[in-house]
């Protein structure tokens, strides 16, 4: 039946989606009941636990076809993508370096680009990945194993989502726990100074959506 999802932490609407059913997200998002959301949020893949997310019921298709005849029907599915910039520790992309991602125990190689980014599809029910960068000549990171949980990062208006991305971005922050400790407000310096804003230590919506920007979502 028809009702309101309460999002938790990990979730993403291509997660939510297929785990309900539903070949497409967009059947889910585009609903005028998720419009205030669809506004707050502006990525489906960027929720927040405690989000409500309407999921309507799932409609049922029929199609007349003669009998005594072979039917050929496609289902076309969205692609979900991981995509992935690899930066050593001067920001310097690490380009060109082999590396084999693991995606829920399903291993697959594969190449940075010369900006040192990887992208591949990734099944909607994906949670978790394992990144080893395997070229040593490429960056002394090789060998290193990098997990990666998929849907966790948090919107940029949340103290959490801030310090995911400046996390990523190789600002130290402290925990992602939501406290904006010392540690958090010396990123957020550090950050402003390197992009050329305001240093106040406060992550207010300039320096959000500059974070937003650089960091990719």
């Amino acid at each position: 039946m028809a009702g309101y999802h309460t999002v938790a932490q990990g979730e993403h609407l291509s997660s939510i989606a297929h785990s309900l059913g539903f070949s497409d997200y967009e059947t889910i998002w585009n609903h005028p009941n998720n419009s205030s959301l669809k506004s707050q949020r502006q990525n489906p893949n960027v929720l927040f636990p405690g989000d409500q997310l309407y999921i309507p019921d799932l409609e049922h298709k029929d199609y007349s076809r003669p009998t005594d005849q072979q039917h050929k029907f496609v289902a076309k599915k969205p692609t979900l993508k991981l995509r992935l910039t690899l930066e050593d520790q001067y920001e310097k992309p690490i380009a060109n370096a082999a590396c084999s991602i693991t995606v829920d125990g399903d291993t697959r190689q594969a190449t940075s680009d010369g900006t040192g980014k990887v992208e591949l599809p990734i099944p909607p029910s994906a949670q978790c990945a394992v990144l080893v960068i395997q070229d040593n000549q490429q960056t002394p990171y090789g060998g290193i194993t990098i997990p990666i949980k998929i849907g966790h990062l948090d919107p940029v208006d949340q103290v959490t989502g801030q310090q995911g991305r400046l996390n990523g971005l190789g600002y130290f922050s402290g925990d992602i726990d939501g406290n904006p400790n010392p540690d958090f407000e010396s990123a957020v310096e550090e950050f402003q100074c390197d992009q050329g804003l305001t240093v106040d230590g406060i992550c207010g919506p300039v320096t959000q959506a500059k974070l937003k920007q650089v960091y990719g979502c």
